[in-house]
């Protein structure tokens, strides 16, 4: 028996999950399924449906089932199949079983058939915009088809002709027959097969006519045995459909509740990006990205090579949850959940992006000390490394002013910071290039207060981070920002194209870091200190180390918009 409690963190699809559940509802199975179409990569809103579907067989014992929604070969590749695999996997899911909508094709063609023969269907030798014409409007009823009342005998050998490979692709459409003064739009004689002359990643060139989506979707959930159907709210208009076809495909049989039913959820919608296919293929076509898993991009394999972990995705979508009414999601909150999980698993390292010499004088030049960094000090168990100290560091740029302000508790002359994990130091002024720029920053150091000695934590307001100029590597590194400059662009009448940010990626090319980052592997998350959560980017060579900055330390992003 549920408590309050658990009553109260279950989502509406959950409740309704455990209500059927039960009552013995589907003979007290629960089977869900995940349907992608391979015709691109997942984003992070195809995420909250898996973390819906799988999630919920997972936390109720039942099983989710992958399918493959391959009833478009011309859109279709195994490329989006492997893909699809992968980025499920990665979100820590597994299928119980795996099918394709191609499984199906057989007996979706004899349901096809037999609706011919019962007066159900017929075929339409009218182009797409002369049946768009005929479908009326919501308030008025559509017209129907010259061919509507067409003898079932010519509809039967015209359906065989649209699968032989004779007929160009239009030139006639399998359609249901149902009622063109339906209030609801879709059943005004919904097309159900249309002609594809191209050959199928799985079937090869055995079919030419191919099931529309509502044809297909309803049966496969049937054939499968799905007891739960979950998909997203612009599906609503289509769930009467979805019903008509499962009822005419069960024969008038009595299924005792035994059949799918169809719910839906809000989508996933994100500011400063966009969700649609057809734009992210646009986005990857035309060279405006760099690949499907260019880590501005919304797909889960951009996410992941920018260095959100599954956790932290996984994360976001429990804090925006599961409604019935569209939102548009800020993205500083799928920041916020990649901060929370980072903090925790991210090793400490130190890195320098806008690196300056800083000369500590009264330190023996021939002197070098290995200092302890802690990997973690959320995991004490990941243990420590160690840092080389000497005389010639770097430190950045921005932790040394001249003339400072105030509440400046940096490196300027007369004032002292602790390098972290070594010494107290006190600036003593600086070397300029004949431009007046800071080429050298110069400090002496206090040898009483090395980190970890006793009577060695005298306080000082400020504490840099540094790299010594003996062993740091130098290093590329990549600062990304939102990909759009307007907050929904997928609801601005501009072109897309034109909102693009066009300082979303930044690529610093003189960075140093510390030799261990080098002993860890691609993909690795890294907290860089007092920068921010990058990781090592696959671009790496041994010779040279990449890293994608998943996320600052703070929401600078926030803090910005609000001035303007």
């Amino acid at each position: 028996m549920e408590n309050n409690e658990t009553k109260k963190s279950l989502n509406f699809i959950e409740e309704i999950v455990v209500k059927d559940l039960a009552d013995g509802k589907n003979g007290g199975r629960l089977q869900t399924r995940f349907p992608p179409e391979p015709n691109g990569y997942l984003h992070i809103g195809h995420a909250k449906a898996i973390c819906m579907d799988f999630g919920v067989a997972e936390k109720f014992g039942g099983v989710c089932n992958l399918r493959l929604d391959d009833t478009n070969p011309q859109k279709e590749d195994d490329e989006y199949v492997q893909a699809i695999k992968r980025d499920i996997e990665w979100l820590g899911f597994r299928w119980g079983n795996l099918y394709h909508a191609s499984d199906y094709f057989d007996q979706l063609w004899a349901f096809a058939v037999r609706l011919i023969k019962e007066g159900k269907a017929y075929v339409d030798e009218q182009t797409s915009e002369q049946i768009a014409a005929q479908k009326g409007t919501p308030t008025e009823p559509g017209t129907a088809s010259p061919f509507r009342d067409r003898p079932i005998e010519e509809s039967l050998a015209l359906f065989e002709k649209m699968n032989s490979g004779e007929l160009p692709e239009g030139a006639m459409v399998l359609r249901a027959k149902i009622d063109m003064a339906n209030g609801n739009m879709h059943f005004r004689d919904p097309v159900i097969y249309r002609i594809i002359n191209k050959e199928h990643h799985r079937t090869g060139d055995k079919w030419h006519a191919y099931p529309m989506y509502d044809f297909a979707h309803g049966q496969s959930d049937f054939f499968e045995g799905v007891t739960h159907s979950i998909c997203t709210l612009e599906f609503v208009p289509h769930r009467p459909l979805y019903d008509y076809f499962v009822d005419e495909l069960k024969e008038g049989k009595d299924l005792n509740d035994n059949r799918p039913h169809q719910f839906e959820f809000n989508r996933l919608n994100l500011t400063y990006t966009v969700m649609s296919k057809r734009k992210l293929l646009a986005l990857v076509q035309e060279g405006l990205v760099c690949g499907w898993d260019d880590p501005r991009m919304p797909t889960i394999c951009g996410l992941r090579r920018r260095g959100y972990s599954p956790e932290a995705v996984r994360r976001f979508i429990d804090m925006i949850g599961y409604t019935k009414y569209e939102a548009l999601n800020d993205y500083s909150m799928l920041e916020a959940a990649a901060r929370e999980d980072l903090n925790k698993r991210a090793t400490r390292v130190s890195a320098v992006l806008h690196p300056v010499r800083l000369t500590i004088t009264n330190y023996p030049a021939d002197k070098t000390e290995l200092m302890e960094a802690v990997n973690n000090p959320e995991a004490p168990e990941e243990g420590t490394h160690t840092m080389l100290f000497s005389r010639n560091l770097w430190i950045e740029q921005d932790d040394f002013m001249e003339d400072a302000p105030k509440k400046y508790f940096r490196l300027t002359p007369g004032q002292e910071v602790r390098l972290k994990n070594a010494y107290i130091v006190r600036c003593t002024g600086c070397v300029k290039d004949a431009d007046g720029n800071v080429t050298e920053v110069l400090a002496e150091y206090d040898p009483d207060t090395k980190s970890g000695m006793p009577g060695a934590d005298r306080r000082v307001k400020g504490t840099l981070h540094w790299l010594s100029q003996e062993d740091s590597l130098d290093c590329e590194v990549r600062l990304y920002d939102r990909l759009f400059t307007v907050e929904n662009p997928g609801a601005d009448e501009r072109d897309f194209r034109e909102l693009l940010n066009p300082d979303s990626l930044q690529v610093l090319d003189h960075c140093k870091i510390e030799p261990y980052a080098q002993s860890l592997p691609v993909g690795s998350y890294l907290q860089f200190q007092r920068t921010g959560y990058f990781n090592i980017d696959s671009d790496s060579t041994p010779s040279r180390l990449v890293f994608n900055r998943t996320v600052s330390l703070k929401d600078t992003w926030a803090k910005a918009k609000n001035k303007d």
